[in-house]
């Protein structure tokens, strides 16, 4: 197990984490929260020792391996993604080196009974288990199954590293993370720039995952479905739940509930005291008795109420211009990157006071036609017109990324501003949480989410009537979140809204637009209607659905859903793979043994054995590809 003990940090006058204890157990799957600046990145920086804390320390077993996905990093240039990612097994790889060393020696050796013999087959055992463990047998077959899981194609195994975003590297980096299959697992905001498949698959991993599992995240859904343990930073205090986040928050308002009525009673029951104290000291008779009482008053151990952070944005948009009846219009909209079509002769129309959502797949075209709108992205073929007097306010998903680094906040707010709005600007960050001196901070030392709450401060200078937000809760904590919809409910302008966030989007949308197959499918009603139309449990099963092929119904033939659809073909193309590797094997063997002086060959014996045990293999893999097979065929999938 992990340690921290007594762990402080202070930051100028301000304390950051203050004596700090915690355990994390080796199958400890824990969620860590709390407000954007509260800590939570720099608590598992110090825990993964990548920092010191100004007091405390860290303990773990010297044996154990840590993995630490960041927000920010970068991969070397030059290698495909499939090489870059086969570097997790670089440390497997030396150990089959190793196996194959002691193999030559063992065929070679003749002192059976010496300590020096017996200690090399203790060795030679050790590594095929630890091998095994590692998943040496199958590294390539597991490095595209989890390059899959993420979202990568086949395709892209053979591209560059330096082809892809920084959201699709950091998606090779947790690869290579999750094959190396470290004791501790670090994550910080690993759901960030996933898609919402993606993000299914990587709770499907992390709920087995036989290590510990430590992630800072704002997404409720992947904290309940991850996480049996909720640690949350406030104000430089812990509180430490046995629960998922859910739960743990049931928790947390039980506490202080029951902390409170505590307090009280203690108040009151002192307050008695001190009166009867103060009534006996006039007596000289009971001068005695009082000062005893003063005494057993001073010894009793106060309740003391843990301050809470309570501190919120106070977003208020700009009254909305009126704009024409008819806010936005494309007709046959055509958007294609060289080969690939993205959007095909699609249509879209919104009239003023329309609040849309686009829900679907990464790599749909959501984002693509988003930026169509806003006139950053030119179109391959069709229309798009906006409205009579149409004002654009535009928040990207990169919005916090294109801020100058250098220039502080004051000056950042001056670069957006319209000239009117320049006396006001100390009064507008101090609405976003952002008071006094803050204003004087460089951008570069802000956090993730205070850079989020900047950007939008510098999106509300301008008044807009057409408000386009492309995945705007991306950093914010989850009190932000909530006062960022409230301000965009009582907002009277138009809205478009690129999410995949269902707490965010129910209630706050009367469309539905849904990125499918080239085609945009137009619903009313806010995301809670259009799941149930759908027949969808959440939203996360939305981004995985395709659309079904009406066919005639056909006898005896078994229905397949989706998923086991998608396990079978996936079981079908692995045992494929499979059998390929196994018959290249085997005749490989053949050719060894063919050789003329084979017999003579002293590792003969473990030849034919690896032989027999390819057979065997083939044999278990041709099984269970006809078995698939078949349920496909039976079920006309």
């Amino acid at each position: 197990m992990i340690t921290a003990s007594n762990i402080f940090v202070k930051y100028g006058d301000r304390i950051l984490l203050d004596s700090i204890d915690l355990v994390i157990g080796v199958k400890d799957k824990v969620g860590l929260i709390g407000r954007n600046g509260a800590g939570k990145s720099t608590l598992l920086k110090i825990i993964a020792k990548e920092i010191t804390p100004d007091d405390g320390n860290i303990t773990m077993p010297t044996e154990s391996t840590v993995g630490f996905l960041h927000q920010e990093m970068e991969l070397p240039k030059g290698k495909t993604v499939i090489d870059e990612t086969m570097t997790a097994f670089d440390g497997t790889k030396k150990i089959e080196r190793r196996i194959e060393e002691i193999n030559i020696e063992l065929g070679v050796r003749t002192d059976y009974e010496s300590d020096a013999y017996s200690k090399l087959l203790i060795e030679f055992s050790d590594l095929n288990d630890r091998f095994s463990l590692l998943g040496g047998d199958n590294m390539e077959a597991d490095a595209e199954k989890v390059l899959k899981g993420l979202g990568f194609k086949n395709s892209d195994f053979s591209r560059l590293t330096d082809e892809f975003s920084g959201g699709w590297q950091m998606r090779i980096e947790l690869a290579k993370m999750l094959l190396q299959r470290p004791n501790y697992l670090f994550l910080d905001e690993p759901t960030n720039h996933l898609d919402i498949e993606s993000i299914i698959w990587l709770e499907q991993f992390l709920k087995t995952y036989p290590g510990a599992v430590l992630t800072i995240s704002h997404d409720k859904t992947f904290l309940n479905n991850v996480t049996n343990r909720t640690i949350e930073i406030e104000l430089g205090q812990m509180f430490d739940y046995k629960a998922p986040y859910s739960k743990a928050m049931e928790m947390r308002a039980e506490r202080r509930e029951k902390t409170m009525s505590a307090f009280q009673n203690q108040q009151k029951v002192i307050a008695q005291r001190e009166r009867t104290i103060t009534r006996f000291m006039a007596k000289a008779t009971k001068t005695k008795m009082a000062q005893s009482m003063k005494k057993q008053l001073d010894k009793i151990e106060r309740i003391e109420i843990q301050d809470e952070d309570l501190a919120t944005m106070n977003i208020r948009f700009p009254k909305a211009p009126r704009s024409g009846d008819v806010v936005l219009e494309g007709k046959n909209l055509v958007k294609s990157y060289g080969s690939l079509n993205v959007l095909n002769k699609v249509g879209i129309k919104l009239d003023r006071g329309d609040r849309v959502a686009f829900v679907g797949q990464n790599g749909q075209g959501k984002t693509t036609l988003a930026k169509i709108i806003v006139n950053e992205l030119g179109l391959t073929d069709g229309e798009m017109k906006l409205g009579h007097n149409v004002q654009l306010g535009y928040y990207a998903q990169n919005q916090s990324d294109t801020l100058y680094p250098k220039s502080t906040l004051l000056e950042t707010m001056e670069a957006h501003s319209p000239p009117e709005m320049r006396t006001r600007l100390r009064k507008i960050l101090g609405a976003f949480m952002f008071s006094g001196e803050d204003a004087d901070k460089k951008v570069s030392v802000l956090s993730g989410g205070e850079r989020a709450r900047l950007a939008l401060a510098c999106m509300l200078l301008n008044p807009f009537n057409l408000l386009v937000l492309d995945e705007p809760t991306n950093h914010l904590d989850m009190l932000s979140k909530e006062v960022l919809k409230q301000a965009l409910v009582e907002y009277d302008g138009t809205i478009i809204v690129v999410s995949h966030d269902r707490d965010f989007l129910a209630g706050l949308t009367n469309r539905t637009i849904e990125f499918r197959d080239k085609k945009l499918h137009d619903h009313l009603g806010d995301v809670n209607y259009f799941l149930k139309k759908r027949a969808m449990d959440n939203m996360r099963e939305v981004e995985l659905s395709t659309p079904k092929v009406k066919e005639t119904p056909k006898e005896n033939k078994p229905e397949l859903s989706y998923d086991e659809r998608k396990k079978l073909l996936r079981a079908v193309s692995l045992a494929e793979k499979k059998i390929e590797k196994l018959e290249t094997k085997i005749a490989d063997f053949e050719k060894t043994m063919g050789k003329s002086d084979f017999f003579q060959s002293p590792d003969q014996q473990t030849v034919i054995n690896k032989y027999n045990e390819a057979k065997t293999n083939l044999d278990s893999a041709m099984e269970e590809w006809e078995k698939a097979q078949l349920m496909i065929e039976e079920a006309g999938a």
